[in-house]
């Protein structure tokens, strides 16, 4: 099944985590914290742990994201895990990965798995999808 949605970011909370050993490169590497908001075939919230090499001023970098969803799917009841990241080099999303995480699934979703995207329209509207079975 497909489960379509749009997300916003509550929350976004930069931490002191960084790296050890320190190791230079061309680019700082940030963990950050962030809670986002789910509506549509998905409704709820995720914590999020959202690790990043990006440089802002360019516009460029890579993230990874580990999401903890509590809510519903399609109406079911539950929990999951889910993981994604991507690149960019301005306006563009590449080398991307979606997976929900397996055995993560708890409630009426327990035993979900799947893959899924994100995109983000030109007016910054952030979406979200989940190409997931129940077993």
């Amino acid at each position: 099944m497909r489960a379509d949605a749009t997300f916003t970011v509550k929350s976004f909370n930069p931490t002191e985590l960084v790296p050890e050993p320190a190791v230079t490169t061309g680019m700082p590497v940030g963990v950050s914290t962030m809670e986002k908001l789910f509506a549509g075939d998905v409704v709820g919230h995720a914590a999020t742990l959202f690790t990043a090499a990006f440089d802002r001023a360019a516009g460029v970098g890579t993230y990874l994201a580990m999401e903890s969803f509590e809510g519903s799917v399609h109406g079911r009841a539950g929990a999951f895990n889910f993981a994604h990241s991507a690149t960019t080099h301005g306006a563009d999303r590449t080398a991307e990965f979606f997976i929900i995480v397996p055995s993560s699934g708890a409630g009426e979703l327990t035993g979900i798995s799947g893959t899924g995207g994100i995109t983000i329209d030109d007016d910054g509207t952030h979406r979200i999808w989940f190409d997931y079975e129940i077993n």
